[in-house]
């Protein structure tokens, strides 16, 4: 299809389009922070809603210092005895690993951090430490880079393993990931739910290029080992069990048997609170237990390199695909097949999500709808001029086409190429004493003459919906039912032709013409024409011809053979139902012959006078 576009725009258009879309396909295989993050974990929260609630792995259990426990114990943070007696409680139910969520640092009792560093040692345990970092930057490209630890007391620290609790957050401030693996100064540190994984199975899962490698199988992480978070529910949807009810029931002991415990706190007041999509204050502890679950059951959200590069080609490949569409097909298709590409890549995203695979909604359509909107806008600028301009072409040409034929072939360009037969009526004007007047005028006088003539025709005639053919100097042929046919043509006709011989009089007589030319003559006929294109390939005109044309024009002659103004045939008038009109008034028909042509018609003729007086 032909665009209204020029084709410089049109380039100008992909190029743009391709700039724009290639440079956020950059920032996002880069990882860098942009705007559009914040609008990609709206669409990714719409995800989560759809699929709604999981079923988290029976592996990972919550042991919540909850409010009751502050309360019974009467004072926050717990005296290490009561935290060692605790861990002590846990490890005898069964628990096969402990992650605690709590940054131990500063010294209390002695013999307090003893126990409780004694109470560490008999079970597996990774202890919390926190990441410092100089500045608020929340993803990074490579391994996070921290200036700094706080890590809990050194007699705890030497009695269990550490880890890292820092998680990346959104802008909302929703965790969205969590770093596997930071880079010290000393060396590279593990994070807290890394580490409690790989107490849990007895092994630390294998770094490799791409992601961890766990259980015989491989995970996928983001850029600089990140873990994408896939949360299960609520607050409450991985087991939790109140560290008071541990202590005086011994029947909740059993809910931790093979598992691995997170020890945090939960209390009002105390310890980190995160939005999440399912709950507006999720303790930190469970962010940590759903990262845990994550690797154990293999649901965390890919978003690794391969996933990104899916991302940014689809961004591109929609981008060029739309730009395409707003250049070379109508407005409304065009957006039609813009707005079907984003719904299927957003239908995609969610099937894929439901495979854990975090797939960017915002990226295709912020690459996208920026250069499409623009050009939509240049283009209906373009399409609205281009229709101008058709809409004047169309206007010149009805000045020397009928604009019934010109608006039919704007319309349907195949109009008439195939001719076509109808009943129509024929009308010839002419007037009497032209040839002599344009001798006697000169060119300029006469055109005037003419045109003032043919502007009388054309308003008698388009009155009753006729139309007229051609323009011959003085000689006019009119047409009714033509194009198209209706059952007052014939009627319209007659009425026609009498009312020329009448209006043409008086502008004779206003223009004081009489002298020169002293009537108008009128033949006219009701019959079959074809309808065609004729002419050259190149030029050509619509045209009627046939019989009816041939006897309508010869009965000009009949009319200046009977010194008359009008000559009607008998087919019209019939076809008019105007027979018993015609011969009540005492005319009669008479029986011709027609140059030519073999038989003969019926025509009656009236004078001018007697045109008016029967009118």
């Amino acid at each position: 299809m032909k665009s209204s576009l020029p084709v410089g725009f049109i380039l100008a258009a992909f190029a743009a389009a391709g700039i724009w879309a290639g440079l956020l396909a950059m920032a996002h295989l880069s990882g860098r922070a942009s705007p559009i993050d914040r609008v990609e974990t709206v669409l990714l929260d719409a995800r989560v809603d759809l699929i709604g609630r999981r079923i988290p792995p029976q592996a990972v259990a919550i042991v919540a210092i909850d409010d009751a426990t502050v309360a019974d114990a009467g004072r926050y943070p717990l005296d290490r005895r009561q935290l060692a007696e605790l861990i002590d409680r846990i490890r005898l139910a069964g628990a096969r690993a402990l992650a605690i969520d709590m940054l131990l640092v500063g010294t209390t009792d002695s013999g307090a951090d003893a126990a409780l560093a004694t109470a560490l040692g008999r079970l597996p345990t990774v202890i919390a430490g926190a990441a410092q970092f100089s500045d608020q930057k929340t993803h990074e490209r490579y391994v996070p880079a921290p200036k700094g630890v706080l890590e809990p007391l050194p007699v705890l620290k030497q009695a269990a393993e550490l880890g890292l609790v820092n998680v990346v957050t959104d802008g909302g401030g929703t965790p969205r990931q969590i770093p596997m693996l930071f880079d010290l100064t000393e060396g590279p540190a593990s994070s807290l739910v890394l580490r409690a994984t790989g107490l849990y199975d007895g092994r630390m899962p294998v770094i490799t290029a791409e992601g961890l490698a766990f259980q015989n199988r491989d995970l996928a992480l983001d850029l600089g080992w990140h873990l994408s978070l896939n949360y299960y529910g609520p607050g409450g949807t991985i087991p939790t069990i109140s560290a008071l009810t541990l202590r005086n029931n011994a029947d909740a002991a059993a809910n931790l048997k093979d598992r691995v415990v997170l020890l945090g706190v939960t209390a009002t007041g105390v310890g980190d609170r995160f939005t999440t999509p399912f709950d507006q204050i999720l303790p930190g502890v469970e962010v940590l237990a759903t990262g845990v679950s994550n690797l154990i059951d293999g649901s965390a959200l890919v978003r690794d390199t391969t996933v990104r590069r899916i991302d940014t080609t689809t961004a591109m490949l929609i981008t060029l695909s739309g730009v395409a569409a707003m250049a070379f097909l109508p407005l409304a298709t065009a957006s039609m097949v813009f707005a079907g590409l984003l719904l299927v890549w957003f239908a995609a995203i969610t099937l894929a999500f439901g495979h854990f695979y975090w797939l960017s909604g915002v990226l295709p359509l912020a690459a996208s709808l920026p250069p499409v909107a623009a050009l939509a806008v240049l283009r209906q600028y373009f399409d609205r001029n281009e229709m101008r301009q058709l809409a004047s072409a169309q206007a010149a040409l009805g000045r020397f086409q009928s604009a019934v034929f010109a608006k039919r072939i704007a319309e349907d360009p195949a109009f008439l190429l195939e001719p076509r037969e109808q009943t129509a009526a024929i009308l010839f004007i002419d007037l009497v004493g032209y040839t002599g007047l344009s001798e006697r005028l000169g060119p300029r006088r006469t055109r005037d003459v003419l045109k003032a003539f043919h502007t009388v025709v054309v308003e008698e005639t388009e009155r009753r919906h006729g139309l007229v053919m051609d323009f011959m100097g003085d000689g006019i042929m009119v047409g009714f039912g033509i194009p198209d046919q209706d059952p007052q043509d014939a009627a319209n006709a007659v009425s026609t032709a009498f009312s020329l011989v009448r209006t043409v009089g008086e502008w004779l007589a206003r223009e004081e013409l009489e002298a020169e030319i002293s009537a108008v003559r009128v033949g006219a006929h009701y019959g079959t024409v074809v309808l065609s294109r004729l002419g050259h390939e190149n030029h050509q005109q619509i045209a009627a011809t046939g019989d009816c044309v041939n006897v309508a024009s010869r009965l000009l002659d009949i009319a200046r053979s009977h010194a008359a103004s009008l000559a009607l045939s008998s087919d019209l008038v019939a076809a008019a139902g105007l027979e018993q009109d015609v011969l009540s008034r005492g005319r009669q028909f008479d029986n011709v012959k027609i140059r030519g042509r073999e038989q003969s018609i019926d025509v009656a003729v009236w004078s001018a006078s007697e045109a008016a007086a029967d009118r």
